[in-house]
């Protein structure tokens, strides 16, 4: 085969894999309002996806507040401006750096198990049998999961930032003497609803695109055991570049709005 055909058939894979993906999203917007709905599955993943996420988010939101505090102090101190540092972090976190690096956590952890979840029991037949005995294997398995993940992700991102917050104010406290008190006080007076509201929006479609991609990949998973390794790694290489997508249209649109 020559580059041309090469170059031919990634074009023909890729459309049709969008084709696919766009099929699955609207079945999932059908399927969504339809009765009856799986509500011990759709709370059971929710319990699921947060208790498991929420050490390794805290620690990770831990580690940020301490490295970006202790990264961003010498340079404000060069120019007289540590008293900056409270909103400097707060806004820093909560517009940008919490969000996509708690839902890029997410995509390795919750991603890549919906994707290994679904694909074993597509491999294993799990699916067509719930199919065969009249059960709706998509609003059971697909329409709970992607749910769940649009629900958590925020409440993720939310303690994730408070987490990373309450670590900067620890450097602030040790290194600047300043108290936990005045910390907070000047990180509440710097952030606005214009920060927060868009930032929510933002971390819904995040969950939302973790759960839809982490299904695709398992359900379509492919037979036998190489799919579904496969569809539990390219869940999470799909969704990080998808999320770095709707983080730049998210970005550029609030520009717009808030100026």
């Amino acid at each position: 085969m020559d580059n041309n055909s090469k170059v031919v058939a990634s074009f023909k894979t890729f459309f049709f894999e969008i084709g696919e993906l766009s099929y699955f999203t609207s079945r999932f917007f059908v399927e969504v309002v339809k009765r009856p709905f799986e509500w011990k599955e759709f709370l059971r993943q929710c319990y699921n996806m947060g208790n498991r996420s929420l050490l390794l988010v805290s620690v990770t939101g831990f580690i940020i507040g301490l490295v970006f505090t202790l990264q961003s102090r010498p340079t404000l101190e060069e120019f007289g401006a540590v008293s900056w540092m409270p909103s400097m972090v707060s806004i820093s976190i909560i517009r940008e750096i919490g969000p996509i690096i708690t839902a890029l956590i997410c995509a390795g952890r919750i991603g890549s198990g919906i994707g290994a979840e679904l694909g074993s029991m597509r491999v294993t037949e799990q699916i067509d049998a719930m199919e065969v005995s009249g059960t709706n294997p998509y609003k059971y398995l697909v329409v709970t999961r992607i749910l769940a993940t649009t629900f958590m992700l925020p409440i993720l991102v939310f303690f994730g930032d408070a987490i990373a917050i309450y670590g900067s104010a620890i450097v602030e406290n040790i290194k600047g003497n300043v108290s936990f008190l005045l910390y907070f006080n000047q990180v509440f007076d710097s952030l606005k609803f214009s920060d927060i509201i868009p930032t929510t929006i933002k971390t819904l479609f995040f969950g939302f695109a973790i759960g839809l991609v982490g299904c695709y990949k398992g359900y379509n998973c492919k037979k036998g055991t190489a799919g579904v390794g496969l569809a539990a790694n390219s869940a999470v290489v799909y969704t990080s570049m998808l999320l770095f997508i709707i983080d730049f249209i998210a970005v550029f649109i609030t520009n717009i709005f808030y100026g």
